[in-house]
């Protein structure tokens, strides 16, 4: 029997012709988030807030620091997007506050699923559909981790004929990419025009879009923001497309709305629209030395000293989150500022 959104898909393009890769992704993650918690060892993957305190402590540290030496400006806005079930905003504010950030709270969230838990933990929030409703007055602490890489992609082909939009189709009942027939020169870089047949290349306008808007804030009204997921920081070709359902990769095209589709964020492309915006781009670093610089290494000892029976799980969690070859390295952090906002902590490697 063929899952809701399969049906649905296969009906559209059997009636209009292939769909997007963009269409395709978009509407599949809007099902998927719509009326589930996906998280967890009962969901579909773990992110970093929910393998170890850890990491929602040194972001609001982060933030309570760059805040501190900015002025200490009044009042203040959290704004997390897609916040989850509420972990990373809750150990973050924890451990602001003990430096004296206290700021109003602020998920941008479309899965009522998920409000349902902020709730839980965060009853004073104010909850935005997008960000066109946020505050504006006064600075924005922005943090998105693993929200870029949900948003949906568009790729492009380089076919024996030029350039086309890679679309989804139909082959023998089941969905499969595509070439599509529209010349696409004009979508692609002049100096990457030239590659190999098959080349693929990828991009986010929705990502451009959340970034340009988050710098244009932070430049009126001052702040910064942290951008952390899974990507690259060079400019890369090739789809990185791919499907997580119960832990495992599965076929991206198997099963639309029942499974995560990701892709990886191009954070060099998503730099120079912050700066296009007046907003300083303070680098884009990997996860594990921003972690380290923090002090997640000196937090993790205190944990265990302070918890011996835990000890070994709190080092296996940083370890998953600093390591190489685990989070440390495949998960970047970029981070932007309003531009007479101080640098901060973890980016003077990327200076």
């Amino acid at each position: 029997m063929k899952a809701p959104l399969l049906d649905t898909f296969t009906r559209l393009i059997t009636n209009t012709g292939p769909i997007s890769v963009a269409h395709y992704m978009a509407e599949s993650n809007a099902h998927y988030y719509g009326g589930r918690d996906p998280f967890g060892v009962a969901g579909d993957f773990i992110t970093a807030p929910e393998i170890s305190q850890m990491f929602g402590e040194l972001i609001g540290l982060w933030l309570a620091d760059i805040w501190i030496r900015a002025g200490r400006s009044e009042p203040v806005h959290y704004v997390e997007l897609g916040p989850g079930r509420g972990t990373l905003a809750r150990d973050a504010l924890d451990a602001a506050r003990k430096y004296g950030l206290n700021p109003r709270t602020h998920f941008v969230e479309t899965s009522v699923a998920l409000k349902a838990q902020q709730l839980e933990l965060h009853p004073e929030a104010f909850w935005h559909d997008d960000l066109s409703s946020l505050p504006n007055d006064g600075p924005l602490l922005i943090v998105a981790n693993e929200f870029l890489d949900a948003l949906p992609v568009r790729q492009l082909v380089r076919t024996g004929t030029g350039w086309r939009e890679r679309m989804v189709g139909l082959h023998e009942g089941r969905l499969v990419p595509v070439a599509g027939t529209a010349p696409m020169e004009v979508a692609v870089p002049s100096n990457r025009r030239d590659a190999p047949e098959n080349t693929i290349y990828e991009t986010s306008p929705a990502s451009a879009a959340i970034v340009y808007e988050v710098a244009g804030r932070l430049a009126t009204q001052g702040g910064a923001a942290l951008f952390i997921d899974y990507g690259h920081a060079e400019p890369r070709f090739g789809s990185s497309l791919q499907a997580v359902r119960a832990h495992r990769k599965v076929d991206v095209f198997s099963s639309p709305g029942e499974a995560d589709l990701t892709a990886h964020v191009d954070f060099s492309a998503l730099a120079p629209i912050a700066q296009s915006r007046g907003a300083r781009w303070l680098g884009t670093v990997e996860q594990g030395n921003w972690l380290r610089a923090l002090g997640i290494d000196a937090r993790a000892d205190a944990l265990a000293a302070f918890a011996p029976a835990q000890a070994e799980a709190v080092r296996t969690a940083r370890d998953r989150l600093t390591g190489e070859g685990q989070m440390g390295s495949l998960f970047k952090v970029m981070g932007i500022t309003a531009p007479d906002w101080p640098d901060g902590a973890g980016f003077e490697q990327a200076a």
